[in-house]
């Protein structure tokens, strides 16, 4: 747990729109400095804290757009298909963090884990299908998903 207080320091007239955050460590009651800046002087500091914690997850989407959907790979150069191709990405990014959530024992955001257990669903429609039988006709139960656990990254959630 942290507790923040805002001083004042050696900043305040430089002409530099910054605010000084004094982080408290509430265990151990060790204290760091930290620096807020803003080009908006108005702001209130906890929601500058907001905007900084926001940052983070933005910068994870679009890592997760360019490393799993394609982001850094289109080669449109037209406006209309670029734009489509960037919302595309990033809309496979939210769908896929809502379905994660969804799915049982599948770790919150772990585009990885879905990739392996839609990939283990494919593979056992595929071998099924080649050995001739319908797959709505073969009942299977989940405990062939187990093979999908093979490849997973996290461990499964209890």
């Amino acid at each position: 747990m942290f507790a923040a207080s805002i001083s004042p320091d050696d900043l305040t007239n430089s002409g530099i729109d910054h605010r000084t955050i004094v982080k408290t460590n509430l265990t151990t009651g060790r204290t760091a400095k930290v620096l807020l800046f803003s080009d908006d002087l108005t702001l209130a500091s906890e929601t500058i804290i907001d905007y900084y914690s926001l940052r983070f997850q933005i910068e994870f989407n679009f890592r997760d757009a360019k490393q799993y959907w394609g982001l850094e790979d289109f080669m449109n150069v037209k406006e209309t298909q670029v734009g489509n191709a960037a919302n595309f990405s990033l809309f496979m990014v939210t769908f896929s963090q809502i379905l994660s959530t969804k799915m049982e024992g599948v770790k919150k955001g772990s585009i990885l884990d879905l990739k392996t257990i839609f990939r283990a669903r494919k593979y056992r429609l595929r071998i099924i299908n080649s050995l001739g039988k319908n797959a709505e006709d073969f009942l299977i139960d989940d405990s062939i998903f187990q093979a999908a656990e093979i490849g997973r990254i996290h461990a499964k959630v209890a």
